[in-house]
C-alpha cells in the first residue's frame, strides 16, 4: 500500500488521543494470563504485534474475550499454562517474541515459537542464553540465537543473578518473568536504564520488586500474581510522531492528552528540548506506577544536537522520528551509541541513511553512529522497509518537505498503530 502526504498546509491544532501504549499493552496480558483470575485492561493496543501476544496466550489456555475496541479481559491460568498443540507465532514482534520465551522457561510443557521473516533474522541469543542457566532448554538455529525456536520448559526454574552486556527492556522483562517462576531471588543489572514497564506494573497484580539501584532490579519466586485493573496510557513513542509534526509545521499548538510519561520512556523530549522544541506537560497523575499525562506542543525552529550512547536506552524507538527532526534542524545531529537499531523490523540505520537521502537530506550511517545535516526537505518516494517506525517518520517527513512524502509499503503501521494516516489526515487536513 501507498500512502502520499502532502506538506501541511497550515498548523496542527487541536486535541488527539493516540492508541494505547505497545509495551504495557503486551505486559498487561501476559501478566494476566499467569495470574490467578481476570484482569481488566482498558485502551489495549489493537495493533499486529499485541494481537500476536493475544493469539499465543489463547494457544497456551489463557481465556481472551475483547468486549470492545481497546476493551479485553484476561482469564488467567495460575501459572500454570496448557502445552499448544500448534506452532506459536509471534508475527513481526519482537518483545512477544522475547517476553514469551521467558514465559515458557517456567512452565513445564514443549512449544515451538516462530515468526515471520523479519523476526527470524533478529538475534534470541540474549535471551535463551541466560534462560538456560536457569534450566531451560532452546533447540534452534545458529546456536539457540534465531527463531524457530524449540522451547522445552522447566516447572522449577533455578533463580540467578544476570549483568546484561547491553540495557533491553525485552531481555530484562524476560529474565524478569522467568525469575517469576524460578526458586529464589532472580537479580538483573543493566548498563543503563532500559524501560521498567514490567517493574512498575508487578504490584498492581500484588507482587514485590525490589529496585536496589536505578540500574538492578529483583523479583522473588515463584510467585502468586492476582488478576486486576490496567488503565494503558497512550503510547508516548506514537504521540511523538504528531509531536515533531507539531514542532516543524509552522503555526501549530498540538495538546497529546492521556500520553504515558514514564521516566524511562522521555529521553526523546529532553532531546527535542535541548534542540529548541516548545513542549509543555500538564494534567499529570500515576496509574498502576505509570505517570500518565497531556503533552502541549507548539512550532518551533530547532538547532542540531549530540545524543549520548547513555541517552539512547530512554529514546532508542523514537530514533526514526527523531532523525527527521534533525533534517529541519539548523546544523548537524549526531546519535551516538545507535547500533541496537540494527537488529530491529530492519536495519533502522542503513534504512535511515537511504531514505533521508531519498528525500534530499544530507544523512550517514556508519558503526554505531548516525549524523543527519539540516536543510531542505524535498520529498519524493520514501520506502518502509517493512518497519513501521520508517514508515510513520516519513509520513512526518512529508508534512514538513517541500513536495509531500510517497510512503511505499505504509500497511506496516498497522503493527503500533491502526489508524495512524487517518488521525494523520484529522490532524493536518488535506495533507493525507
Amino acid at each position: 500500500m501507498r500512502v502520499k502526504v502532502r506538506p501541511a498546509r497550515q498548523g496542527l491544532v487541536g486535541q488527539l488521543t493516540v492508541p494505547g501504549d505497545k509495551s504495557l499493552s503486551h505486559r498487561a496480558a501476559i501478566l494476566g494470563g499467569l495470574a490467578e483470575g481476570e484482569t481488566r485492561i482498558s485502551n489495549f493496543l489493537p495493533g499486529r504485534d499485541c494481537l500476536a501476544t493475544l493469539r499465543i496466550l489463547r494457544q497456551l489456555g489463557v481465556g481472551i474475550d475483547r468486549l470492545a475496541p481497546g476493551e479485553v479481559v484476561v482469564k488467567g491460568r495460575a501459572g500454570r499454562l496448557a502445552e499448544p498443540e500448534e506452532v506459536l507465532d509471534a508475527a513481526n514482534s519482537g518483545t512477544t517474541a522475547r517476553l514469551m520465551l521467558g514465559v515458557l522457561a517456567g512452565q513445564e510443557l514443549g512449544a515451538v515459537l516462530t515468526g515471520d521473516a523479519s523476526l527470524r533474522r533478529r538475534p534470541m541469543g540474549r535471551v535463551t542464553g541466560p534462560l538456560s542457566r536457569m534450566g531451560a532448554k532452546f533447540l534452534g538455529r545458529a546456536g539457540g540465537d534465531r527463531l524457530p525456536l524449540a522451547v522445552e520448559g522447566c516447572r522449577r526454574l533455578a533463580a540467578s543473578k544476570f549483568v546484561l552486556p547491553v540495557a533491553s527492556a525485552q531481555v530484562k522483562s524476560a529474565l524478569l518473568l522467568a525469575g517469576l517462576q524460578a526458586e529464589g531471588v532472580t537479580r538483573v543489572a543493566e548498563p543503563a536504564a532500559s524501560r521498567d514497564h514490567t517493574e512498575r506494573l508487578l504490584p498492581s497484580f500484588g507482587w514485590p520488586v525490589e529496585r536496589e539501584a536505578p540500574t538492578v532490579v529483583a523479583v522473588r519466586g515463584p510467585a502468586r500474581l492476582h488478576g486486576c485493573r490496567v488503565a494503558v496510557p497512550g503510547d508516548l513513542s506514537s504521540a511523538l510522531f504528531f509531536a515533531v509534526a507539531a514542532t516543524l509545521v509552522p503555526g501549530s499548538c498540538l495538546r497529546l492528552a492521556h500520553v504515558g510519561l514514564n521516566p524511562t520512556r522521555t529521553g526523546a523530549l529532553g532531546v527535542l528540548r535541548r534542540m529548541g522544541a516548545e513542549l509543555e506537560l500538564t494534567d499529570w497523575r500515576e496509574e498502576n506506577g505509570e505517570p500518565r499525562g497531556t503533552l502541549v506542543v507548539y512550532s518551533a525552529a530547532l538547532e542540531a544536537t549530540e545524543v549520548r550512547p547513555e541517552e539512547v536506552p530512554a529514546l532508542i524507538d523514537e530514533i526514526p522520528v527523531l532523525a527527521v527532526a534533525a533534517a529541519q534542524a539548523r546544523g548537524t545531529t549526531v546519535f551516538r551509541g545507535v547500533g541496537e537499531l540494527r537488529n530491529k523490523e530492519t536495519d533502522r540505520l542503513a534504512a535511515l541513511e537511504q531514505e533521508l537521502r531519498r528525500l534530499g537530506v544530507v544523512a550517514q550511517a556508519e558503526g554505531d553512529t548516525l549524523t543527519v545535516t539540516g536543510g531542505r526537505l524535498r520529498g519524493g518516494l520514501g520506502r518502509s522497509h517493512g518497519d513501521h517506525r520508517i514508515a510513520m517518520a516519513l509520513a512526518v517527513a512529508g508534512l514538513a518537505s517541500a513536495e509531500g512524502v510517497e510512503v511505499a509499503g505504509a500497511e506496516c503501521v498497522e503493527v503500533s498503530f491502526p489508524g495512524f494516516f487517518d488521525l494523520l489526515g484529522v490532524a493536518a487536513p488535506g495533507s493525507v
